[in-house]
């Protein structure tokens, strides 16, 4: 007798299951190959970090001190007027506002960076081909139209993104930004006089009463205009943060990278939270449709890696990282005016990382702090010289950081050291 073998197959049933098998394993796996790709995007951040502080050491041992964050050309008084068409002079005139990113640029592998911006630089492209810019560049608070009308022109340097300055978690690209930083100096744990600095962006010679109230104030690893060296931090600099991590805008109205702003001194007490009532409540990571947020769309964190002002790249430990930024206590004529994007500000460090962000110890050591670190007393009064334009509460000079641990390791002769890991 012959039998013929029946052929086997998969019922309807059995491949609905294999697939369904198949869907709950890949959705098991995607986290996990998310996880290790953000993994490996922390780790490169941590490494830029790292030779960031090695570049800093390296400059150190070059010249006995740290680059000034806040160096370069004195301003000739005129203002930017060669920039908006009303001059044709030859163009530079810093204004004493390049960041320390600048100085560094040949120690972190950017020789040819460097090297256009000591010497004359001259347009090759655009409306304004042929200009010829002096050596340490333009004022780098310039506005795009600046840049591309007849007079102005590109400069290219201070408008470079460099790989180095950017972390792979931060999506940011492209205009309006000029040149993105993720890496920004800490100016310790108040905001007074964070945005000036004891030298004359003009004369260069210290204003009347300046260089005691930066003295008292500005209490961090660096100090706008000022020469800073090893032998400042007193705390010893594995106990003192020397540079942190911060976010650059997506264009989003992310409280981290949009500025809010306030007509008033935010170093009173209180002065801290002085926005952060102005917060979306249903999405607390961004502003309220209502908030009033400063500056234009060029002037966001991180926008201008070679500026010095607060905004761009500084931060101060004051909140903790991933809160919110806020403008204010800036002086016209005596008064008080509403804080704008050159202003003194709080301006905490943050990230893309979950749950923190990186610091760079003065040691080199990179640590990843999270947004849940102490930051003591949050509605405290900062250090701050009594003015006849603010009034308030102050704290005197030399006193303990109010902001807790975070605030203690953003000061760098204050007594405050500690013992553990952290």
């Amino acid at each position: 007798m012959c039998f013929r073998a029946k052929r086997q197959a998969f019922t309807l049933v059995e491949l609905l299951v294999v697939i369904a098998i198949i869907g709950v394993l890949v959705g098991l796996l995607l986290p996990a190959v998310q996880a290790a790709r953000e993994a490996a995007r922390r780790m490169s951040c941590s490494n830029n970090f790292k030779q960031i502080g090695l570049a800093i050491h390296n400059y150190h041992a070059a010249y006995n001190r740290l680059p000034i964050h806040g160096g370069g050309t004195l301003d000739s008084g005129s203002g930017t007027a060669w920039e908006s068409g009303t001059s044709t002079a030859p163009a530079g005139r810093n204004a004493l506002n390049l960041s320390s990113l600048v100085a560094l640029t040949p120690f972190f592998e950017q020789q040819a960076i460097w090297e256009q911006v000591v010497n004359p630089y001259q347009v090759t492209s655009g409306a304004a081909i042929g200009r010829v810019f002096n050596p340490m560049g333009p004022d780098p608070n310039r506005s795009i139209s600046n840049i591309t009308n007849a007079v102005g022109g590109s400069y290219a340097p201070f408008e470079t993104d460099i790989a180095s300055l950017r972390c792979p978690s931060d999506p940011g690209v492209g205009l309006p930004a000029q040149g993105r930083t993720n890496y920004a100096v800490c100016a310790g744990d108040s905001v007074f006089m964070g945005n000036s600095g004891i030298p004359n962006s003009v004369t260069g010679i210290p204003s009347s009463g300046t260089s005691e109230d930066v003295r008292t104030c500005q209490r961090g690893f660096f100090v706008h205009r000022s020469a800073m060296g090893f032998r400042d931090i007193l705390d010893g600099l594995a106990n003192t943060i020397c540079m942190g991590e911060i976010v650059t805008d997506l264009g989003d109205q992310d409280k981290r990278t949009h500025a809010a702003f306030i007509t008033g001194d935010l170093a009173v007490a209180g002065g801290a939270l002085s926005c952060s009532t102005f917060t979306d409540p249903t999405r607390p990571q961004f502003w309220a449709s209502t908030a009033p947020l400063t500056g234009t769309a060029e002037n966001k964190r991180g926008y201008k890696w070679a500026y010095s002002r607060p905004l761009y790249t500084q931060f101060n430990t004051i909140r903790p990282p991933n809160q919110e930024v806020c403008m204010g206590s800036a002086t016209s004529g005596g008064t008080l005016s509403a804080g704008s994007h050159t202003s003194p500000g709080v301006v905490p460090a943050g990230s893309r990382h979950q749950g923190g962000c990186h610091v760079l110890m003065g040691d080199g050591a990179v640590k990843f702090i999270t947004d849940s670190i102490d930051a003591g007393d949050q509605s405290s009064a900062m250090v701050q010289r009594v003015n006849s334009i603010w009034t308030g509460p102050y704290l005197g000079a030399g006193r303990a950081s109010p902001f807790g641990l975070w605030g203690a390791l953003g000061t760098r002769a204050n007594k405050e050291t500690i013992s553990t890991e952290f």
